[in-house]
């Protein structure tokens, strides 16, 4: 409250900040509303901030689905926290929604008295048509239990924006910038850092354009439209208080703004730098994988080669090619992509070569969902190709730790000398959070030697801790050898077809694998060592098992929760920490692939979480089934959703 005198009532009400931990906000519009910009832009501005984010971005797999309808919605929600977050949360409380086919798709998921800022221009007879509303849901009561905030975002953007002198539909381009602008007030923020970020994000357009002057007055535009956002919100009484969000308890450190892609690059990038090794990267373009693709082609400066394959065997084809030739030998793709790889990393498997693939998983089979996350290809990664062909397979937990598990990748390819998956998904390569910047000094060794002595080398002997055998340059006088698809005789490498020894390299490629177990981190748990439950993730489900068995713990239970980001082989203590519990219960966003795995490796019978929609799991979806499993007679309720009572985060609706 404001102490000074002269104010009015009115005044000194608008003056009030109120300080919350956490807020969970969501943007939405017609997926040419520059909604992920939107959210792009304050989830940069939150990190500079000092706050903890985590983010999900979604978008249409149409191309361009027409305007104004439900298939044409994209969304982006952020929450951004002075507490430790995980998630981007399980339900809004803050829904900008720029037309009806917006606020019809994304209503339901609103937290219960939360927040809906709407463009009241859109909500004419077209628009709701558009969006197949009988009736203006502002006026049937179907938003009755909401905060609705009606504002005329298209009509004052116009008029933010006339003295430019563009077109009408050039200019209500901006309503995305005036979102901003009103959503920068009411969280208390000044415009200087997106202002700074508009420039940014138009510099490498205009410095390339025939005609820059065109972008100045795109730049101008943007930024009018979001001075006149807060100062719309500044000004008028519809809100009634500004809100504050302290910083994260971060531990010290640079940090930056990551999204799974672009982490995964950089940990590529790394890995070349402390190897001392070329990286060369194929792919063909594929969606959610392609960001890897354009990440990696902007190191060309650290000697990172990138090239776009004409086709999915192709690239895998290169990479094998690149990894005889002594560099680091990189494809990335998606499902489809890995089933037209099969054969070529049976390829690799045989010819024992260090090869990465990194699939980011999407909704399938076939092309089924692109824009959407799924965790469905661990089976493929594990079992899909013809023979026994065993490969190391891990999974980055959050978009961050995409970073150590690329650098991971490439240590254990080389020492192993075997192909390696890495399986992202949708959900980690397009979301982001902060990732502490690490020193060159800070980073795992990755250590690797080339035979030179032909009176030694030997193509298929083999390191007596790794199982390994030789990496040999091509052109290294005396080191010449077989290399193929058919079978080896082990340590000549001369072509076999001895049963005898085609027996005992399939052994050999399988217990090299194995012995990877011992040089890998055994699993940890949080929570208790031993009790009733243990929860089993892998991947992105990290974020929604931690949450919610914390959750589950502040209320009394005994549960506790592990994470996999090894897939094989398993960390060695596994079947020793699940047998420490009564039950086990396994959320993937399969039918159970994980699960099948593990009743098949450790014979225990756990029980399984699955969701296939295209959507992460949801804390609340996990409490429920530890409610079920276990027991809570104060399970939390749907009416609840985005409480997380273990750390100093507490959720607040305005």
């Amino acid at each position: 409250m404001s102490n000074n005198p002269h104010e009015s009532g009115a005044e000194q009400q608008r003056s009030l900040t109120q300080d919350l931990d956490s807020v969970i906000i969501r943007f939405a519009g017609d997926s040419g509303d520059g909604i992920q910009v939107t959210g792009s832009l304050f989830t940069q501005d939150s990190a500079a901030f000092g706050h903890d984010v985590s983010t999900l971005p979604d978008y249409p797999a149409e191309i361009r689905a027409p305007a104004g309808t439900r298939a044409g919605v994209s969304s982006f929600q952020l929450n951004f926290s002075s507490g430790e977050i995980h998630t981007p949360g399980d339900r809004p409380e803050v829904l900008v929604a720029l037309n009806p086919a917006a606020v019809a798709v994304h209503k339901h998921e609103l937290a219960p008295g939360g927040i809906i800022i709407l463009n009241e221009d859109a909500f004419d007879k077209i628009g709701l048509a558009k969006a197949k509303l009988q009736n203006d849901p502002r006026e049937d009561g179907t938003l009755s239990e909401f905060q609705v905030f009606p504002v005329p975002i298209s009509t004052l953007t116009l008029e933010a924006v006339r003295e430019l002198g563009l077109g009408k539909k050039q200019a209500s381009l901006c309503k995305n910038m005036f979102t901003l602008g009103m959503v920068a007030w009411i969280y208390d923020r000044p415009m200087d850092g997106l202002l700074k970020q508009i420039d940014a994000m138009f510099d490498k357009k205009k410095r390339s354009a025939t005609e820059p002057e065109k972008y100045d007055v795109l730049i101008e535009a943007n930024k009018l439209a979001l001075r006149a956002g807060f100062n719309y919100a500044d000004t008028i009484e519809l809100f009634a208080s500004r809100c504050r969000i302290g910083r994260s308890a971060l531990p010290a450190g640079t940090y930056r703004r990551v999204t799974g892609n672009e982490a995964t690059a950089l940990g590529f990038l790394a890995a070349a730098t402390v190897s001392g090794r070329p990286l060369i990267y194929a792919s063909y373009p594929i969606t959610p994988a392609s960001d890897i693709l354009h990440e990696l082609s902007r190191f060309r400066h650290f000697g990172i080669l990138t090239v776009q394959a004409e086709d999915e065997i192709a690239a895998i084809g290169m990479a094998i090619g690149a990894a005889y030739g002594g560099s680091l030998g990189l494809t990335g793709t998606s499902g489809p992509g890995v089933a037209l790889k099969s054969e070529a990393i049976g390829l690799a498997v045989m010819t024992e070569l260090p090869v990465v693939i990194i699939n980011v998983q999407r909704g399938g089979p076939s092309t089924g969902l692109p824009t959407k996350t799924e965790q469905s290809d661990l089976l493929q990664a594990m079992y899909g190709r013809n023979g026994e062909s065993p490969v190391v397979v891990l999974a980055p937990q959050s978009p961050a730790d995409c970073f150590p598990i690329a650098l991971e990748a490439w240590r254990l390819a080389i020492r192993y000398m075997t192909p390696v998956f890495v399986l992202s998904d949708g959900y980690i390569a397009n979301g982001s959070e902060p990732w502490r910047i690490p020193e060159l000094s800070d980073l795992p060794a990755i250590d690797v030697t080339f035979p030179t002595d032909p009176d030694t080398f030997k193509p298929y002997g083999r390191n007596p801790d790794t199982l390994a055998r030789p990496w040999a340059i091509p052109g290294t006088p005396g080191l010449e050898h077989r290399i193929g698809g058919i079978e080896k005789q082990d340590v000549t490498g001369d072509v076999s077809y001895d049963s005898a020894n085609h027996q005992r390299m399939v052994d050999l490629r399988r217990d090299k694998i194995r012995r990877i177990a011992d040089d890998i981190a055994p699993i940890e748990v949080d929570g208790p060592e031993n009790g009733e439950l243990l929860v089993l993730g892998w991947g992105s489900t990290y974020g929604a098992i931690h949450h919610a068995t914390r959750n589950a713990r502040a209320r009394g239970l005994s549960v506790a929760a592990a994470h996999l980001r090894y897939l094989n082989p398993l960390p060695a203590n596994l079947g020793d920490v699940l047998h420490r519990y009564r039950r086990v219960l396994i959320p993937e966003l399969n039918s159970g692939q994980l699960r099948m795995i593990v009743r098949a490796e450790f014979l225990v019978d756990a029980v399984g979480l699955q969701k296939i929609s295209g959507q992460p799991l949801h804390m609340r979806e996990i409490e429920q089934r530890i409610a079920e499993l276990v027991g809570a007679p104060n399970a939390q309720s749907d009416n609840d959703t985005n409480r997380q009572d273990y750390t100093d985060v507490e959720h607040r609706t305005h």
